[in-house]
């Protein structure tokens, strides 16, 4: 899956599940990634406000988010 970025240098990891629809809330990414099921380019990521930028990978229960 692919996620483009509009207007923003960045998005909020917690942001990211959440529009990419891969969580069904803000508070539910937030668990996700503290409990350490989120890697941001292959390493796992705990930061709930982790800013992902242009060209990192995002992977999370089996789907990976390109952003562009």
């Amino acid at each position: 899956m692919q996620f483009k970025l509009e207007n923003n240098d960045y998005i909020e990891l917690n942001s990211l599940l959440k529009v990419a629809g891969l969580c069904e809330s803000g508070g539910r990414a937030n668990q996700l990634i503290v409990s350490g099921n989120v890697l941001v380019n292959g390493k796992t990521e705990t930061r709930k406000r982790c800013k992902i930028r242009h060209g990192q990978q995002v992977e999370f229960d089996g789907q990976r988010i390109q952003v562009e």
